[in-house]
């Protein structure tokens, strides 16, 4: 089942936000962009990251899933000196019991100037 909202950017000719596959939602690399808009929302790493991670909750959400019950993040920069400010943001997402996290440091992103993009793996829990 595909998964996506208004409140994320999207790209509806080449991905999906998310798929649903049973319990399980996969999202799309969230970016620093905001609803609507094909511009970065800023060019500092805190900022590209707070953005990225609020896309990713509105697709979570969308999805039936949350911040708490991501399984696995998987974290793009394209400079690792920034692994520093991205981690001070993310924690700010996050809660333990922490989802495993692979971070990778790539060449570039989609756009000049885009310094991260983040994917994430969660689980959909029924409804208590």
């Amino acid at each position: 089942m595909i998964v996506s909202t208004d409140q994320a950017p999207s790209f509806p000719t080449i991905l999906s936000q998310a798929r649903r596959a049973g319990n399980l939602l996969f999202t799309c690399g969230t970016v620093p962009m905001r609803p609507g808009s094909r511009e970065l929302a800023a060019p500092d790493m805190e900022t590209q990251t707070r953005v990225s991670l609020e896309n990713l909750g509105h697709i979570l959400r969308a999805g039936g899933a949350n911040f708490d019950t991501c399984l696995k993040v998987t974290v793009y920069l394209t400079d690792m000196r920034d692994y520093g400010a991205m981690n001070a943001v993310y924690k700010q997402f996050f809660r333990p019991p922490m989802p495993a996290r692979t971070c990778v440091g790539v060449k570039e992103l989609a756009l000049p100037g885009m310094k991260i993009e983040i994917e994430a793996v969660a689980e959909i829990r029924p409804a208590t």
